[in-house]
This record gives structure tokens, C-alpha cells and sequence, in this order.
């Protein structure tokens, strides 16, 4: 089962750059944003499967909202017409509720059982906390809450689901580096909360200015009249 994860996890960070990197809609982006969605999906399960086994119930909950994060760019192609008025499925408001339940617990065990969370555990003025746990669980939250927002409350921009669906694709991605700087980075520098939260750290700033560049790029031309 780890072998599977670890196959998984090599697909899947192997193939996000050349999706990334290729003709957004075009074949070639399809197929390789195809099968970097189902190796999340099986770097997911066996994380699952794994965190039960070992146990390791901090892997539970993060396997959850990080593999929710490419779920829902999934599915956002599938619910492009919501500015028109289209509704979700069961499907998305239960990964949505489950994605926020999960990560509240995540939240919350960052501040009464950080031990039990072992990762990122510091000291802020006297009590003990899992660092780690609590960012990962305020994540989770934003990304689940914000989709169930969106379902209530849809935007009424043409081209939210494109923003949607390249946010949480890239979001997923900066969890699978996340999990990878963690196995090999903490073999040199231990345990250190940074290990787990540097991805988080440049990759959330880099969304942000993504999408305010993409945002212009999608802005009506104005036309210039001669007189």
C-alpha cells in the first residue's frame, strides 16, 4: 500500500507541470490533467487506507481536504453553467460538508491533542500546538466553505468556473509538494514546522497573483472608435 502511494504520488507530481505548462483546453492538457486527478485520487485512498493502518489520524484528515482541492477543480468543469443558473450535485455538497467537518476536527486537534497530530508542534505563549495542524485545518475550511458559498450563492461571472478550476488544481499540487518536502526535507532538517509549510507559504501568494493577472486578461477590450 505505501508503494502504491508512493507511485501515485510520483504520477501525479510528474505530470501537473506538463498539464500546466501545455495549451489550457487542448488534448494534450486533458489527458495529462486526467491522470494527475486520478493519481491524486489514489494518493487519497492509500493515504486513507494508510492512516488507519499505521495509525496516523493527522494523515486522515489531510488526505481529505488535500485531495478535495483537485476534486473540486474536477468537478468545476462540470458546473460551468451556475452563473446561469445550473445546481450541484449531492456529490459536491457532500465532499464539500465532508471536507469541512474533516478539517474543522484537523483544526481543532492542532489545539487540544497536538501530540496525537505529531507534526509542527511549537509553543505560543506557553501552550503547545500543532502549527501544522491548525494552518492545514484553517485551509481545509476556507476551501470547503468556499465551495458551499459558491453552490448558495453562485458568481455571476462567465468564467468563474476557469479560475476555479485552476486554483484548486494548482492547490492540490502545492499539497502533493507539500507531502513530498516532508518525507525527504525532514531526513535533514527534522521535524521543523517550515518543512510542512513552505509550499503553503510561496504557493498561496502565487495563486493571488495569478488570477489578478488572469482576471485582467479576461476584462471586455475597450474598442477604440476613429472619428
Amino acid at each position: 500500500m505505501l508503494a502504491l502511494h508512493i507511485a501515485c504520488g510520483a504520477v501525479a507530481f510528474l505530470c501537473a507541470p506538463v498539464a500546466l505548462a501545455t495549451a489550457k483546453g487542448g488534448r494534450v492538457h486533458r489527458r495529462w490533467g486526467k491522470i494527475y486527478f486520478w493519481a491524486m485520487a489514489g494518493v487519497a485512498v492509500t493515504a486513507l487506507v494508510l492512516s488507519f493502518a499505521l495509525p496516523i489520524y493527522f494523515l486522515a484528515m489531510v488526505a481529505v481536504f488535500s485531495f478535495y482541492s483537485a476534486f473540486a477543480a474536477y468537478r468545476v468543469l462540470y458546473l460551468k453553467d451556475m452563473f446561469k443558473g445550473a445546481r450541484p450535485k449531492a456529490v459536491d455538497w457532500f465532499a464539500a460538508v465532508l471536507t469541512v467537518l474533516s478539517s474543522l476536527l484537523l483544526f481543532l486537534m492542532g489545539f487540544l491533542q497536538p501530540e496525537l497530530m505529531g507534526v509542527g508542534v511549537i509553543q505560543i505563549a506557553g501552550h503547545t500546538v500543532s502549527i501544522v495542524s491548525i494552518v492545514f485545518g484553517l485551509i481545509g475550511m476556507r476551501m470547503g466553505l468556499g465551495s458551499i458559498h459558491g453552490f448558495i450563492k453562485p458568481s455571476g461571472e462567465k468564467m468563474f468556473w476557469w479560475f476555479g478550476h485552476m486554483q484548486g488544481m494548482i492547490g492540490s499540487y502545492i499539497a502533493a509538494m507539500t507531502a513530498f518536502s516532508a518525507v525527504n526535507l525532514t531526513r535533514w532538517f527534522g521535524p521543523a514546522w517550515w518543512v510542512w509549510l513552505w509550499p503553503t507559504i510561496v504557493g498561496v501568494p502565487a495563486i493571488a497573483i495569478w488570477t489578478a493577472y488572469y482576471k485582467k486578461q479576461f476584462l471586455p477590450k475597450t474598442k477604440i472608435v476613429a472619428v
